[in-house]
């Protein structure tokens, strides 16, 4: 609502965040002055810097430039902090070491949402409360590219 989106609903309420912070994987480097871990580390730490009470952050597959496991390792302690300083963090991940340890806590507060599948594997775009599960759907592109190929 307060990023300028709409919202589906007959009622709805929420609270006005003082400020907005993204954070979005950006392009590597076009000087390479820096790789796209570090660019992504230093742009973090100045928003982490500008943060107050009152503010949300909008995370969509940050750290996702290095492996799994740093990615994980590098997210959970950004999140631990934000957590104790009662930061509200939205995030998309495909870090599932990351989301795993995060549910198997079941911190106060923290919700999960899965894209929701029928039983034939059917999309509904639609997304639930749940276990984050070990899985992209990549392989649906795959198959989507392999059938037009193979006709």
């Amino acid at each position: 609502m307060q990023c300028g989106m709409p919202v589906p609903a007959k009622e709805f309420t929420a609270p006005i965040y003082r400020q907005i912070f993204t954070h979005f994987t950006r392009r590597e480097d076009e000087q390479l002055n820096s790789g796209r871990l570090r660019e992504e580390l230093q742009r973090m730490s100045d928003m982490i810097k500008a943060a107050g009470p009152g503010c949300v952050f909008l995370l969509n597959e940050s750290f996702a430039s290095t492996t799994e496991r740093e990615g994980s390792k590098i997210a959970e302690g950004i999140l631990k902090a934000f957590y104790e300083k009662e930061i509200t963090t939205i995030m998309v991940t495909h870090l599932f070491q990351l989301a795993k340890t995060l549910y198997e806590k079941k911190l106060d507060g923290t919700y999960f949402l899965v894209a929701e599948r029928k039983p034939d594997g059917a999309r509904t775009y639609r997304m639930l409360p749940g276990e984050p599960g070990y899985t992209s759907y990549g392989t649906d592109l795959f198959e989507i590219l392999e059938s037009e190929l193979g006709q």
